[in-house]
């Protein structure tokens, strides 16, 4: 067993919520013993499509399951206060009411809305009452080539603004360097700045080289005491993919046999599909549980993804596709 330190925190779960994931000892000898067989990997995810199908009913409240899990984001250099508001209004009624009473399915949110710092308070306005974390991304995003003071200054300040989630991004220049312990103190550094807020770390799995480099940079940041796991900034050149996936799962697996905490996972960028967002539950399902189906534990990061699976749902009930445009920002 892993020896577990405490972390200063606030917060206190409530009755459904997983115990927070502690910090434990750095450990170089355990993160230096990940191996990940590449054409395995692949080979595993490729037998997703043919071995789960889902139809009618069924695909519908996968799709319903996944709407209630996506952090619905807005990344933009030319976001503004009057664009984050519609995406809150998105967020707080992601389907169409009459998608919804066709289905007989009362209302549902987002899991919640992810934006910059400098958005999180609209977004807090926005979603005042309805009980949707905003998630701020932070720590330098996305290059987190800052200096560290400022990238913990950033965090303390989200926090401060309202935001109950914090996505920061790894320097990935440790992890090419075999700099584990840079990995992991880095990762400390943030988990104790972001106090009660849940600490979402982002590997930058496309820009880590190998598999082997994801596996290993997923257990330094649970080591370190991340609740989540994250893929990807989005502004990769390549983003979140199954075999990722099916590595850092493993890694969230393997972690939670050994200490008894679970660790949420988070894939993003260029998920815009919803065949391609029950790909991910389907990676769930199968390597973790449905324990990892519920938003405390499965977010899809995701900007478009919403108006697909809104569409498939549309046609679900009608049997008929629609126009993207009858459906608003998402």
């Amino acid at each position: 067993m892993f020896k577990t330190q405490p972390v200063p925190s606030n917060d206190q779960p409530g009755q459904d919520a997983p115990a927070r994931n502690p910090a434990a000892a750095f450990d170089a000898d355990l993160i230096e013993s990940v191996r990940v067989n590449r054409s395995a990997a692949e080979r595993r995810v490729a037998t997703l499509p043919k071995r789960r199908t889902v139809k009618k009913q069924w695909q519908a409240a996968w799709l319903v399951k996944a709407v209630q899990c996506i952090d619905l984001t807005t990344l933009a250099g030319d976001d503004t206060p009057g664009r984050v508001q519609r995406l809150c209004a998105k967020a707080r009624q992601p389907v169409r009411q009459d998608l919804l009473d066709a289905m007989g399915i009362g209302g549902i949110t987002t899991g919640a809305v992810c934006v910059y710092h400098a958005m999180v308070e609209a977004a807090v306005a926005a979603l005042q009452g309805t009980g949707i974390p905003v998630a701020a991304v932070s720590a330098g995003f996305p290059a987190g080539l800052s200096p560290l003071p400022l990238r913990l200054k950033e965090i303390e300040a989200s926090v401060a603004a309202g935001a109950r989630e914090i996505d920061i991004v790894l320097n990935r220049s440790n992890v090419l360097t075999g700099n584990y312990r840079a990995v992991y103190d880095e990762v400390r550094a943030f988990r104790e700045a972001c106090g009660p807020a849940h600490l979402k770390t982002i590997i930058g799995a496309g820009d880590l080289g190998t598999l082997i480099n994801v596996g290993r940079a997923s257990l330094a940041c649970m080591m370190a005491g991340a609740d989540f796991i994250k893929t990807s900034t989005g502004k990769e050149s390549v983003n979140a993919t199954l075999p990722f996936a099916l590595v850092m799962v493993r890694m969230i697996r393997a972690w939670r046999e050994q200490t008894g905490f679970k660790v949420g996972f988070k894939p993003a960028g260029g998920i815009s599909t919803a065949k391609d967002a029950m790909s991910y539950q389907f990676v769930m399902k199968e390597e973790l549980g449905n324990d990892w189906l519920q938003p405390n534990l499965f977010r899809i990061g995701a900007s478009s993804l919403l108006t697909d699976i809104e569409r498939q749902l549309d046609h679900f009930v009608s049997g008929r596709y629609s126009s993207a445009h009858r459906h608003p920002m998402g």
